[in-house]
């Protein structure tokens, strides 16, 4: 093979974002990056997802902060991050000097919060998206903006994509809620989202009463649900599965629905190398699917 395929090879692209595979690293993680480097790096996915990144630093939620469940990780993290200047200085600039594409996750607890990280990372260089992550399940409790309303969720993405220079796409991150699920993506992509991620963590509570999230293969068919679900109303709008995806078979499922990409999170908790292996399995599917794109 003479260089990198691109992904998707026909159709469901996401608008101003070409992508190498079609797996990304989830927010939250593969750390900064830096982490995954002693195990298989970042060379084959198609990008990474920084953690949440808020204007000012949050020194996140009191432990424990993470469990294992029997089919998932229950997490109450609180987003803990180093604030925007700290990470422009420190964070970004290794990750875009990997040569991955740097889709970067934002959190806040305004509207106006939202508009001024769009404005201040559009213009860092090496970012190839915002993701806006409108899905938290304990948003109230971290003192976030709660935008689970379909509205809410719009006016956050005009925010954010108002703010950003032309040409730099912003993915709306929802939570896989079946009943709200295509509604919220059909006034986020109205706002200006050229694509959503679908597979955010249910609701859920620590063994102390502590609002948390439920991520992993529990939430797997629900999210795939989703997927399938918002493909057949919206078939123009790209669409990123992410939620418990664990092996090639997973991803390839939530493509066939009619996913765009995948993501994958929890899985890189219990095996790093696992986006690097689907990405190399997804990479040789293309290869052996379009042989002609391949030999040039």
């Amino acid at each position: 093979m003479s260089g990198p395929l691109h992904w998707p090879p026909s159709g469901r692209a996401i608008p101003d974002l070409a992508l190498r595979s079609p797996v990304l690293v989830a927010a939250g993680c593969g750390g900064t990056g830096r982490e995954l480097a002693a195990y298989a790096g970042l060379d084959g996915v198609g990008g990474f997802v920084t953690r949440s990144i808020s204007l000012d630093p949050r020194p996140g939620a009191p432990v424990p902060r993470l469990l294992e469940t029997p089919s998932g990780l229950l997490h109450a993290t609180g987003s803990p991050n180093p604030g925007l200047e700290p990470f422009l200085a420190t964070e970004l600039p290794p990750l875009v000097q990997s040569g991955v594409r740097v889709v970067v996750s934002v959190v806040a607890s305004s509207l106006q919060e939202y508009a001024e990280l769009a404005g201040r990372l559009g213009n860092a260089p090496g970012i190839a998206a915002l993701e806006v992550d409108l899905g938290a399940p304990d948003a109230a409790a971290q003192g976030l903006l709660e935008a689970r309303e379909p509205a809410t969720a719009a006016d956050v993405v005009a925010a954010v994509a108002g703010a950003l220079p032309r040409g730099l796409p912003v993915l709306a991150k929802l939570r896989p809620d079946l009943a709200r699920v295509v509604e919220t993506a059909r006034a986020v992509a109205g706002a200006g989202a050229g694509a959503v991620v679908v597979g955010s963590a249910q609701p859920a509570a620590m063994p102390d009463g502590r609002p948390a999230g439920l991520s992993g293969p529990a939430v797997r068919p629900l999210a795939l649900r989703c997927v399938t679900e918002l493909h057949a109303a919206l078939p123009d709008l790209p669409v990123l599965g992410a939620g418990g995806i664990t092996t090639t078979a997973d991803a390839r499922s939530f493509l066939a629905a009619g996913a765009t990409a995948v993501q994958i999170g929890t899985a890189l908790l219990h095996d790093p190398t696992t986006a690097a292996r689907i990405a190399a399995d997804l990479t040789a599917d293309q290869a052996a699917d379009n042989p002609e794109e391949t030999a040039r």
